[in-house]
């Protein structure tokens, strides 16, 4: 099976089809019941409950792992046990619903020179409310605090809304981190506008510097980190180190999750185009497509509410191996995309039933981790 277009009059009447879309390739709509399944053998076993919202899951390379709890508490399991470890050292988190202690990655630098970074949302600003932001900290040789932290970046534009704070971290291979805040629910104010932060990616070193060849340090009111700009809410990126592509998928309205290329400079038209419409159902554009806008790789619609995204590298999954991993947390199964010439060749459904997944990472062991909200971490363990 290949890739999947709606069209308007589609998308309307199937309210509750699942559609994924390329958008380039003009093939029938197919309910998302229909899709390939890949079957797999395997068991999802319990290593940790006692974490409501697992946002986050960074493994280590002694087999331990860092876990983020979106109310704002960050945990270490260590290996072979279920027993989680409060880390201290954490700034002041708001968790503002949506918001919280959100992502983790581990970025090691020259010699050796590791570093964890993580985004949150942060009151720290002006006006009342709070805003993502992006820091990096030393772990101690206990793994039980955060020592050295350092404030890298902090979105503007304070607010008291709940929703849309984006947010992932990725590092390409030259030495940037790269990092998402969703449009704070300000749709119309932020996303367009170079001078505000949300709804944007953003590019750093990972010192925190803004790199001289980003793509609007020459426009003087814009805010120099911005990389890509008309962002609703990406809640997954990642960085393809081969053929130096980044990834992102980001949560549409009533429709229109996207799976974008993130390019230098680019506007991916939120909320101007879209797929999708308002959740009471009206229309808030009429535009799919728009010159000067980038279009997604691919979308769903109605939404499938993804969540994190995965490469598989580990042997212990040869039917995985090479596949791009994301979650759908509205209908409880996980997305795996075969991914050539940068863009979707086949999609298929797994793990079903599974939960509403919302991290993902593999671990030093090779084993896939999940972390799913109201159950916990769990560890996909291959069946004899």
């Amino acid at each position: 099976m290949t890739a999947f277009i709606p069209t308007k009059t589609i998308a309307k009447t199937l309210s509750t089809a699942f559609i994924a879309v390329l958008v380039s390739t003009p093939v029938a709509a197919v309910d998302y019941k229909t899709l390939d399944v890949l079957p797999l053998n395997v068991k999802a076993v319990s290593v940790a409950k006692g974490v409501t919202i697992p946002w986050a899951i960074e493994p280590l390379s002694n087999g331990d792992l860092l876990i983020t709890e979106r109310s704002g508490t960050l945990y270490l399991l260590p290996k072979n046990s279920a027993n989680l470890t409060k880390l201290s050292g954490l700034p002041q988190i708001d968790a503002n619903g949506q918001g919280g202690l959100l992502d983790l990655a581990l970025h090691s630098g020259p010699n050796s020179n590791q570093w964890l970074y993580i985004t949150y949302s942060s009151t720290q600003g002006a006006k009342s409310g709070s805003n993502t932001a992006l820091m990096r900290a030393k772990l101690s040789d206990d793994r039980t605090e955060l020592l050295n932290t350092q404030l890298l970046y902090k979105g503007e534009h304070n607010s008291t809304k709940g929703q849309h704070y984006g947010s992932r971290i990725v590092f390409d291979n030259q030495g940037y981190v790269y990092f998402s805040i969703g449009d704070r629910g300000a749709r119309d104010k932020n996303p367009q506008d170079l001078t505000r932060d949300g709804g944007k990616i953003y590019r750093l070193h990972t010192d925190g510097r803004i790199p001289k060849d980003n793509p609007f340090v020459n426009q003087k009111s814009a805010k120099h980190a911005i990389w890509s700009y008309g962002h609703r809410n990406p809640q997954g990126m990642w960085f393809d180190k081969t053929t130096q592509t980044l990834w992102s998928h980001e949560h549409g309205p009533r429709g229109g999750d996207e799976l974008n290329i993130i390019k230098a400079g680019a506007n991916y038209g939120w909320p101007v185009v879209s797929y999708g419409v308002n959740y009471s159902g009206t229309s808030f554009t009429d535009i799919q497509e728009k010159d000067g806008m980038q279009s997604p790789v691919l979308h769903w619609t109605p939404s499938i509410a993804p969540s994190d995204m995965l490469l598989v590298s580990s042997d212990k999954y040869p039917q995985l191996k090479g596949k791009l991993l994301l979650s759908s947390m509205k209908f409880s199964f996980l997305s795996a995309l075969e991914i050539s010439n940068k863009s979707v060749s086949k999609q298929y459904k797994i793990l079903e039933g599974i939960g509403r997944v919302r991290s993902l990472a593999q671990g030093s062991d090779g084993y896939i981790y999940l972390g799913i909200d109201g159950q916990g971490i769990k560890r996909l363990e291959p069946e004899q």
